[in-house]
């Protein structure tokens, strides 16, 4: 046991991903196996019922199980010390809810000259107020609450203590792209993209990192996981609810890969902006 321990205080965050993989995946695998391959968004949706719990507990679990094995009842301290920071000035949580939807909404309404599918979903559904709400409540709980308790309440803080922002960025981004993938593969039978996996897979790799860059760039700066969540929240709500096209196949793979290098083009921006330094500080969580 004392081996187990040691060995997890020393690599703490390959501890992190190895066991946050474990829990989401294997219970995907586990629980969805019985149910196969869903071909429509009906069948998605009753899979989804199943395998959405354990899926998401994987981040959250791990890292509220590594706080308390490395930093223990400290580190839960400073955790929710992080969490409930709150004054940070409203410039930051400007930049984390209107990001996304300032990204999304200029490229869809641009798509949307070429096909009436690429149309934001606010502006196509039929019952707009239970299309914000489900959108809203999912990306607070599932996408803020429940990933970045782990991503940014474990992980980025414990990569910073020894890289700078764009590496962990880089490390987080990538990990948490691939996490990804058992959904990705799910979702691909219900909306027609399995001839576009390998794409629309590494896309998805490609635009997350970017995401999560932007995302460590705001937590370096404010030190405030709350806003982390919020940001993340953010994405979620608007790229797969109050946003999200009507696109399958191989136009919604297209605009998801221009999406993508237009987050990586604000990245750049930012970076130009901040005169090639993204990190501020070393953060001492």
């Amino acid at each position: 046991m004392s081996t187990i321990k040691t060995f997890i205080k020393n690599h703490p965050v390959l501890t992190y991903f190895a066991l946050t993989f474990a829990i989401s995946w294997g219970g995907v695998l586990i629980l969805g196996a019985p149910y196969g391959m869903p071909a429509t968004s009906e069948q998605f949706e009753k899979l989804w019922a199943v395998v959405v719990l354990p899926y998401f507990l994987g981040p959250s679990v791990a890292g509220l199980l590594l706080t308390g094995l490395v930093h223990g009842r400290a580190g839960f301290r400073e955790l929710l010390s992080r969490l409930l920071r709150w004054r940070i000035g409203a410039l930051w949580y400007a930049v984390a809810l209107l990001t996304s939807p300032l990204l999304v909404t200029p490229l869809l309404l641009a798509f949307s000259l070429i096909s009436p599918v690429f149309l934001p979903g606010i502006l196509t559904a039929a019952d707009k107020v239970s299309l914000i709400l489900s959108g809203i409540v999912t990306g607070l709980i599932f996408g803020g609450l429940m990933e970045e308790l782990g991503w940014t309440g474990f992980a980025v803080p414990t990569l910073r203590r020894r890289y700078g922002v764009v590496t962990t960025g880089l490390i987080v981004g990538v990990l948490h792209g691939v996490w990804h993938f058992p959904v990705k593969i799910l979702i691909s039978g219900a909306l027609g993209l399995a001839p576009f996996l390998a794409v629309d897979l590494l896309t998805a790799v490609f635009g997350l990192t970017a995401h999560r860059m932007l995302m460590v760039w705001v937590y370096d700066r404010t030190g405030s996981l709350l806003v982390t969540m919020l940001m993340h929240a953010s994405l979620t709500a608007c790229t797969l609810f109050i946003l999200a096209p009507a696109a399958t196949g191989a136009p919604l793979v297209a605009y998801n890969l221009v999406a993508a290098a237009t987050a990586w083009v604000v990245v750049a921006a930012v970076a130009v902006a901040n005169r090639g330094h993204l990190s501020r500080q070393l953060l001492s969580t």
